[in-house]
Protein backbone atom coordinates (compact mmCIF):
# COMPACT_ATOMS: atom_id res chain seq x y z
CA UNK A 1 0.00 0.00 0.00
CA UNK A 2 1.31 3.33 -0.91
CA UNK A 3 0.45 6.36 1.62
CA UNK A 4 -1.33 9.02 0.10
CA UNK A 5 1.44 11.88 0.49
CA UNK A 6 1.79 15.22 -0.74
CA UNK A 7 3.00 15.55 -4.10
CA UNK A 8 2.88 19.63 -4.97
CA UNK A 9 6.29 20.74 -5.89
CA UNK A 10 5.70 23.87 -4.08
CA UNK A 11 4.44 22.54 -1.00
CA UNK A 12 7.92 21.35 -0.82
CA UNK A 13 9.45 24.28 -1.79
CA UNK A 14 8.14 25.92 1.57
CA UNK A 15 8.46 23.22 3.83
CA UNK A 16 12.19 22.38 3.29
CA UNK A 17 13.17 25.78 4.25
CA UNK A 18 10.79 25.61 6.98
CA UNK A 19 11.75 22.25 8.69
CA UNK A 20 15.65 23.57 8.60
CA UNK A 21 14.47 26.91 10.05
CA UNK A 22 12.46 24.82 13.02
CA UNK A 23 15.72 22.40 13.59
CA UNK A 24 17.92 25.50 13.92
CA UNK A 25 15.47 27.36 16.56
CA UNK A 26 15.58 24.03 18.33
CA UNK A 27 19.00 24.05 19.24
CA UNK A 28 18.28 27.83 20.38
CA UNK A 29 20.28 29.45 18.03
CA UNK A 30 17.87 32.11 16.36
CA UNK A 31 15.56 31.12 18.37
CA UNK A 32 12.03 32.25 17.21
CA UNK A 33 12.68 31.02 13.50
CA UNK A 34 10.71 28.29 14.50
CA UNK A 35 7.66 30.26 14.55
CA UNK A 36 8.26 31.37 10.77
CA UNK A 37 7.76 27.10 9.90
CA UNK A 38 3.77 27.01 9.85
CA UNK A 39 3.10 30.17 8.20
CA UNK A 40 5.65 29.14 5.70
CA UNK A 41 4.05 25.76 5.18
CA UNK A 42 0.54 27.76 5.29
CA UNK A 43 1.30 28.95 1.70
CA UNK A 44 1.03 25.75 0.40
CA UNK A 45 -1.44 23.91 2.95
CA UNK A 46 -4.02 25.34 5.62
CA UNK A 47 -2.27 26.37 8.90
CA UNK A 48 -3.83 22.85 11.06
CA UNK A 49 -2.56 20.83 8.04
CA UNK A 50 0.79 22.43 8.56
CA UNK A 51 0.97 22.10 12.56
CA UNK A 52 -0.04 18.41 11.92
CA UNK A 53 2.65 17.60 9.18
CA UNK A 54 5.20 19.15 11.57
CA UNK A 55 4.15 16.53 15.14
CA UNK A 56 6.63 13.80 14.02
CA UNK A 57 9.14 16.18 12.96
CA UNK A 58 8.90 17.91 15.97
CA UNK A 59 9.06 14.65 18.10
CA UNK A 60 12.69 13.93 16.68
CA UNK A 61 13.86 17.50 17.12
CA UNK A 62 12.75 17.65 20.91
CA UNK A 63 14.63 14.60 21.54
CA UNK A 64 17.98 15.41 19.26
CA UNK A 65 17.87 19.02 21.09
CA UNK A 66 17.57 17.56 24.92
CA UNK A 67 20.59 14.77 24.14
CA UNK A 68 22.34 17.73 22.74
CA UNK A 69 21.94 19.72 25.77
CA UNK A 70 21.40 16.79 28.84
CA UNK A 71 23.10 18.86 31.13
CA UNK A 72 22.54 22.03 30.73
CA UNK A 73 19.09 22.88 31.75
CA UNK A 74 17.56 24.95 34.73
CA UNK A 75 15.53 22.66 36.23
CA UNK A 76 14.22 24.69 38.96
CA UNK A 77 12.94 26.95 35.92
CA UNK A 78 11.25 24.07 34.05
CA UNK A 79 9.41 23.02 37.30
CA UNK A 80 7.69 26.53 37.42
CA UNK A 81 7.09 26.61 33.53
CA UNK A 82 5.65 22.96 32.65
CA UNK A 83 2.36 23.29 34.34
CA UNK A 84 1.49 26.64 33.00
CA UNK A 85 2.57 25.13 29.61
CA UNK A 86 0.22 22.74 29.56
CA UNK A 87 -2.59 24.65 31.04
CA UNK A 88 -2.10 26.80 27.78
CA UNK A 89 -2.36 23.45 25.80
CA UNK A 90 -5.47 22.50 27.19
CA UNK A 91 -7.08 25.63 26.08
CA UNK A 92 -5.38 25.28 22.28
CA UNK A 93 -7.14 22.14 22.53
CA UNK A 94 -10.62 23.99 23.90
CA UNK A 95 -10.56 27.02 21.38
CA UNK A 96 -8.81 25.16 18.34
CA UNK A 97 -11.83 25.23 16.39
CA UNK A 98 -13.37 28.72 17.68
CA UNK A 99 -10.41 30.77 17.21
CA UNK A 100 -9.06 31.33 13.22
CA UNK A 101 -5.87 30.41 12.92
CA UNK A 102 -5.32 34.10 11.79
CA UNK A 103 -7.03 35.56 14.49
CA UNK A 104 -3.87 33.96 16.74
CA UNK A 105 -1.02 34.49 14.59
CA UNK A 106 -1.92 38.75 15.04
CA UNK A 107 -2.15 38.07 18.56
CA UNK A 108 1.67 36.22 18.74
CA UNK A 109 2.74 38.33 15.84
CA UNK A 110 2.06 42.01 17.83
CA UNK A 111 3.32 40.66 21.43
CA UNK A 112 6.11 39.78 20.00
CA UNK A 113 7.17 42.92 18.08
CA UNK A 114 5.76 45.18 20.92
CA UNK A 115 8.00 42.90 23.48
CA UNK A 116 11.29 43.69 21.00
CA UNK A 117 10.20 47.35 21.00
CA UNK A 118 10.34 47.43 24.80
CA UNK A 119 13.73 45.86 24.99
CA UNK A 120 14.96 47.98 22.59
CA UNK A 121 13.87 51.77 23.94
CA UNK A 122 13.89 50.47 27.41
CA UNK A 123 17.31 48.18 27.68
CA UNK A 124 17.35 46.35 31.26
CA UNK A 125 20.20 47.30 33.75
CA UNK A 126 22.48 45.16 34.66
CA UNK A 127 20.99 45.60 38.44
CA UNK A 128 17.50 45.16 36.72
CA UNK A 129 15.45 42.74 38.72
CA UNK A 130 13.84 39.56 36.98
CA UNK A 131 10.37 39.88 35.97
CA UNK A 132 7.83 39.03 38.43
CA UNK A 133 6.81 35.24 38.54
CA UNK A 134 2.97 35.98 37.86
CA UNK A 135 4.10 37.42 34.11
CA UNK A 136 6.20 34.33 33.60
CA UNK A 137 3.14 32.48 34.46
CA UNK A 138 0.66 34.19 32.19
CA UNK A 139 3.38 34.00 29.31
CA UNK A 140 3.95 30.91 29.73
CA UNK A 141 0.57 30.08 29.42
CA UNK A 142 -0.06 31.65 26.27
CA UNK A 143 3.27 30.13 25.11
CA UNK A 144 1.45 26.69 25.60
CA UNK A 145 -1.62 27.88 23.68
CA UNK A 146 -0.09 29.71 20.59
CA UNK A 147 2.28 26.53 20.14
CA UNK A 148 -0.78 24.24 19.84
CA UNK A 149 -2.59 26.30 17.89
CA UNK A 150 0.27 26.64 15.65
CA UNK A 151 3.52 25.83 16.76
CA UNK A 152 4.30 29.83 17.54
CA UNK A 153 4.96 28.88 21.58
CA UNK A 154 8.50 30.47 21.60
CA UNK A 155 8.09 34.51 21.74
CA UNK A 156 5.71 34.66 25.04
CA UNK A 157 7.87 32.35 27.11
CA UNK A 158 10.95 34.26 25.55
CA UNK A 159 9.36 37.46 26.34
CA UNK A 160 9.95 35.85 30.30
CA UNK A 161 13.24 33.75 29.70
CA UNK A 162 15.23 36.44 28.04
CA UNK A 163 14.78 38.77 30.77
CA UNK A 164 16.38 36.36 33.09
CA UNK A 165 19.59 36.54 31.38
CA UNK A 166 20.66 32.96 31.47
CA UNK A 167 23.90 31.80 29.68
CA UNK A 168 22.90 30.81 25.74
CA UNK A 169 23.97 26.57 26.44
CA UNK A 170 21.48 26.99 29.41
CA UNK A 171 18.48 28.84 27.82
CA UNK A 172 18.84 26.67 25.07
CA UNK A 173 18.82 23.41 27.25
CA UNK A 174 15.65 24.62 29.45
CA UNK A 175 13.93 25.30 26.01
CA UNK A 176 14.81 22.04 24.73
CA UNK A 177 13.03 20.10 27.83
CA UNK A 178 9.81 22.17 28.15
CA UNK A 179 9.25 22.06 24.63
CA UNK A 180 9.72 18.58 24.53
CA UNK A 181 6.80 18.16 27.27
CA UNK A 182 4.39 21.09 25.93
CA UNK A 183 5.13 18.56 22.26
CA UNK A 184 4.31 15.36 23.71
CA UNK A 185 1.06 16.75 25.27
CA UNK A 186 -0.35 18.07 21.82
CA UNK A 187 -0.38 14.68 20.36
CA UNK A 188 -3.75 13.07 21.83
CA UNK A 189 -5.54 16.37 21.14
CA UNK A 190 -4.44 16.64 17.85
CA UNK A 191 -5.44 13.03 17.59
CA UNK A 192 -8.81 13.86 19.19
CA UNK A 193 -9.20 16.83 16.51
CA UNK A 194 -8.84 14.28 13.71
CA UNK A 195 -5.41 16.28 12.64
CA UNK A 196 -3.06 13.07 12.77
CA UNK A 197 -4.30 11.02 9.24
CA UNK A 198 -1.92 8.85 6.98
CA UNK A 199 -1.72 11.53 4.73
CA UNK A 200 -0.09 14.27 6.67
CA UNK A 201 2.17 11.37 8.76
CA UNK A 202 3.46 10.10 5.10
CA UNK A 203 4.48 13.62 4.46
CA UNK A 204 6.13 13.74 7.76
CA UNK A 205 8.29 11.17 6.70
CA UNK A 206 9.63 12.30 3.57
CA UNK A 207 10.48 15.85 5.82
CA UNK A 208 11.79 13.80 9.23
CA UNK A 209 15.64 13.47 7.32
CA UNK A 210 15.90 17.00 7.32
CA UNK A 211 15.27 17.18 11.22
CA UNK A 212 18.83 16.42 12.54
CA UNK A 213 20.35 18.27 9.86
CA UNK A 214 18.74 21.89 10.90
CA UNK A 215 19.20 20.57 14.82
CA UNK A 216 22.67 20.13 13.79
CA UNK A 217 23.62 23.49 12.83
CA UNK A 218 22.38 25.38 15.02
CA UNK A 219 23.75 23.42 17.75
CA UNK A 220 27.53 23.45 16.41
CA UNK A 221 26.77 27.01 16.34
CA UNK A 222 24.91 27.97 19.54
CA UNK A 223 28.23 26.47 21.54
CA UNK A 224 30.57 29.07 19.89
CA UNK A 225 28.70 31.91 19.30
CA UNK A 226 28.91 34.67 21.98
CA UNK A 227 26.08 35.61 24.58
CA UNK A 228 25.71 39.23 23.14
CA UNK A 229 25.80 38.20 19.29
CA UNK A 230 23.33 34.71 20.52
CA UNK A 231 21.02 36.48 21.79
CA UNK A 232 20.51 39.54 18.73
CA UNK A 233 20.17 36.30 16.43
CA UNK A 234 17.07 35.87 19.52
CA UNK A 235 16.22 39.47 18.49
CA UNK A 236 16.18 38.75 14.73
CA UNK A 237 14.47 36.04 14.70
CA UNK A 238 11.57 37.13 16.58
CA UNK A 239 11.45 40.52 14.73
CA UNK A 240 10.88 38.27 11.75
CA UNK A 241 8.63 36.31 13.67
CA UNK A 242 6.77 38.91 14.21
CA UNK A 243 6.29 40.95 11.26
CA UNK A 244 5.53 37.52 9.16
CA UNK A 245 2.53 36.53 11.53
CA UNK A 246 1.24 40.03 11.41
CA UNK A 247 1.62 40.13 7.93
CA UNK A 248 -0.98 36.38 8.11
CA UNK A 249 -2.93 37.98 10.35
CA UNK A 250 -3.82 41.71 8.46
CA UNK A 251 -3.26 40.23 4.32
Amino acid sequence: MIFPLITDPFFYAVSIPAVLLLGISKSGFGAGFGSLAVPMMALAVTVPQAAAILMPVLLVMDLLGMAAFRNDFDRKLLKFLLPFGLLGIVAGALLFKVLEPKVVAGIVGGFTLLFLAQRLMFPPRPDSAPPPRWAGALLTVTSGFTSFIAHAGGPPINAYVIPLKLRPVLFTGTMAFFFFFINIAKWIPYAWLGLLDTRNFATSLVLLPLAPVGVWVGVRVARRVKPVLFYRFVFAGMFLTGVKLLWDAFR
